[in-house]
This record gives structure tokens, C-alpha cells and sequence, in this order.
């Protein structure tokens, strides 16, 4: 049995891991649920799974869901410092990081300090701090094991002798905009932007995958966890969303990783690993399906460009470039800027950021907040 702390359980990844759980529950209980301010989603969770914890972010979220459960035996706790209780206190085995942005560093760190594993599907954890993140793994002896669908594919993939990999394959769906002609781009309205073709997720999340920053920070991601040099990461549109992502071996050999757009099966896996558990979820059919695959247009989709030529420099620029993209695309769904400055405005504050290589937390957190500050800044001015 393990034991689980699921940080961001009211969101797209956490609703699905508690779906996980229910189907797994000889396997599977949970110790932790944490949320931002959802109350009524997080009382149905704690009523369903009766964890020993809850924990809002949002004070007066925290002093609602008290007075809302007080009938049941959990403890709920606020803020930074009860997320950090949830992952390094308690029986919970398994940290699962659902948590959306720059948020979910630290928790993740305090995990695997704690000698927990991890089941990552917050990338901004090794975007922003991808040294220090795998080198507090190493030292923990704690796997820390990818959950978005990409990753999931190239840990499932990879062998281990990582010398005889030529490269790593990143799929992407190109989001809703791949094809759309481009004098439309300027157009688009949070609305638009927000209907993915293929996968029902976050509203950050969704944003970034139309601009494809999503894949760019993913190459990122795939650096550290994979620690692949930037020349042997590759990305492919592969619009049905089928082929999760590759490897290709030095022999010519690759291997792919295939399953229904269905997030509930990376996140199993990661609960489930190594091994691999049964379980009721619809299966892939393949009869009549298409494969098609294409070279992302970079000047099409600058993002994608910005997040190489980031992740090739280091040290803080990352955090930067993370930092950014997540304040313009709340100010264009909050319809401050157009569609068109998110990348813009991620690439003017990268531009403007005097790097440092010092990989500590405090620097990596002050370059993580300057870059929010000019950033907003950027975003009044249009």
C-alpha cells in the first residue's frame, strides 16, 4: 500500500489522481490533499478519501473548510508552511506535485529532503531550479518520476545505458492554433485559446500549449531529468496526440511510447512504478488512426525558439523566463495584453536579466521575483 500527499488535489491532475485512487484502492490511500481556495471541491475530496490532512493556501479558504469538515477527524492547515507539513510530515510515501507555477519549488525539495518520492507533474520545478532539484534526489536516494504525458513516455522508453540514446523526441499537439492561418494569431481571445483539441487541462496550461512555451519549458524539463544535452532534444507536432514522445538509440532503433490522450495513465504509472497495475480506463484503438507528424514552425512560435536558447544559457535565466511567461499569460486571460505580447514580454525580460550561475534557492527565488515585477510592469504598459 502507499501512501499519498497530493498537492493541487482540486485541479485537472488532482481530480484525476484521486480517480487513480479510487480505482486502486487495495494500493492506493491518501494521507494529504492541499488546493489554492476551492472549498466545496475540497470538502467532496475530504469526504470521499478521508484524509488525516487538508490544506487551503487561501486563510479564509482554510477557515471555511475547518468549520465545513469539523464533523470529520482530518486536521486543515494554510499556507506555504501547512504545504510543507503535508510532504514532510505524516506515513505519505508518495508526494504527487499538481501544483500550477513557480509555487510548487519548494515543496518539492522539502519532499526529497524528507526521503519521499515524487511524482512530478509541476515542470516549473526543474525549469526554475533543475540543478538543484535532481541534486537533492541524488543525495535522497528518492526517484523523482515524471507525470506529464511526455516525460512519462521517455521514462518509460528509456533504457539504461543513456550513452546509446541519440536523441530524445518530444511530441506536441501543436494546440489549437498549429495550422490556423497566421494573420489570425493576433485575434485570439482567451476563449479561443482555451479550446484545446485533445487534452482537458488547466487554464495556464492550455495557454502555453498554444503557444507552444508549454513544449519549450518541457525541453527544459527533459534536460534535467534526463540530463540530455539541448542537441539531443528534438520536438515533432504530432496533432492526434497518440505517440507521447520518443527515443531514438544510436543504432537507428526508436522507441515510442503510444496510449489514449488520458492523463490518468502517466499519473498511475508514476504512483504504480516500477511495476504496472490493471486497471478499467479505455484502451488505446489503433484501426483507422492516422499518424502524422510535422517540424514545428519556430518563427510561427517564437516560444519554443525563446525556451532553447534559454535553457542553453542557464543559471537564472530559466527561473526568468518562467517567471515571466506566467504573469503575461495571466494578463492576456485576464485580457491586459494580446495573445501576441506573452511571448514577447517573456523574451523582453529574458533580454533585460543580468544572469547569475549561483544555484542556491534565495538567488534562483530573487531572480524568480525580479522578473515578476518587470514583467507586470511590461504587462500595464500593453
Amino acid at each position: 500500500m502507499k501512501t499519498l500527499a497530493i498537492l493541487g488535489s482540486t485541479g485537472s491532475i488532482g481530480r484525476q489522481a484521486l480517480e487513480v485512487v479510487g480505482e486502486n484502492p487495495d494500493k492506493l490511500t491518501v494521507y494529504a490533499l492541499t488546493a489554492a481556495g476551492n472549498v466545496r471541491r475540497m470538502e467532496e475530496q475530504v469526504r470521499a478519501f478521508r484524509p488525516a490532512l487538508a490544506v487551503m493556501m487561501e486563510e479564509e479558504a482554510a477557515r471555511e473548510l475547518r468549520e465545513r469538515v469539523r464533523d470529520l477527524p482530518v486536521a486543515v492547515d494554510q499556507g506555504m508552511p501547512g504545504l510543507l507539513r503535508a510532504v514532510q510530515a505524516g506515513p505519505a510515501d508518495t508526494v504527487l506535485n499538481a501544483l500550477s507555477g513557480r509555487i510548487g519549488l519548494e515543496p518539492t525539495l522539502a519532499a526529497l529532503q524528507a526521503g519521499k518520492a515524487v511524482a512530478l507533474a509541476n515542470k516549473e520545478t526543474l525549469v526554475v531550479a533543475g540543478d538543484l532539484v535532481m541534486a537533492a534526489a541524488k543525495r535522497a536516494g528518492c526517484p523523482v518520476v515524471p507525470v506529464d504525458s511526455e516525460h512519462s513516455a521517455i521514462f518509460q522508453c528509456l533504457e539504461e545505458e543513456r550513452e546509446s540514446v541519440a536523441k530524445l523526441i518530444l511530441t506536441a499537439s501543436g494546440g489549437p492554433f498549429w495550422n490556423v492561418p497566421e494573420e489570425e494569431l493576433a485575434g485570439i481571445t482567451p476563449e479561443r485559446a482555451l479550446q484545446h483539441p485533445n487534452w482537458k487541462m488547466g487554464a495556464k496550461i492550455t495557454v502555453d500549449s498554444a503557444t507552444l512555451m508549454n513544449k519549450g519549458l518541457e525541453v527544459i524539463e527533459a534536460h534535467h531529468l534526463f540530463a540530455m544535452p539541448y542537441e539531443k532534444i528534438e520536438v515533432l507536432i504530432h496533432p492526434q496526440s497518440i505517440v507521447h514522445s520518443l527515443v531514438e538509440y544510436r543504432d537507428g532503433s526508436v522507441l515510442a511510447q503510444l496510449g489514449r490522450a488520458d492523463m490518468r495513465l502517466p499519473i498511475q504509472y508514476a504512483f504504480s512504478y516500477p511495476g504496472r497495475w490493471p486497471n478499467s480506463f479505455r484502451r488505446l484503438n489503433l484501426r483507422g488512426q492516422t499518424l502524422s507528424f510535422f517540424e514545428p514552425d519556430r518563427e510561427r512560435f517564437p516560444a519554443l525558439e525563446l525556451a532553447y536558447r534559454v535553457g542553453k544559457r542557464g543559471g537564472t535565466l530559466p527561473a526568468v523566463l518562467n517567471a515571466a511567461n506566467e504573469v503575461a499569460v495571466e494578463s492576456f486571460l485576464n485580457r491586459v495584453i494580446p495573445y501576441a505580447r506573452i511571448t514577447e514580454i517573456a523574451g523582453e525580460v529574458c533580454a533585460k536579466h543580468e544572469v547569475s550561475e549561483e544555484g542556491d534557492l534565495a538567488t534562483i527565488l530573487e531572480a524568480d521575483l525580479w522578473a515578476r515585477s518587470l514583467a507586470q510592469d511590461l504587462c500595464r504598459r500593453g
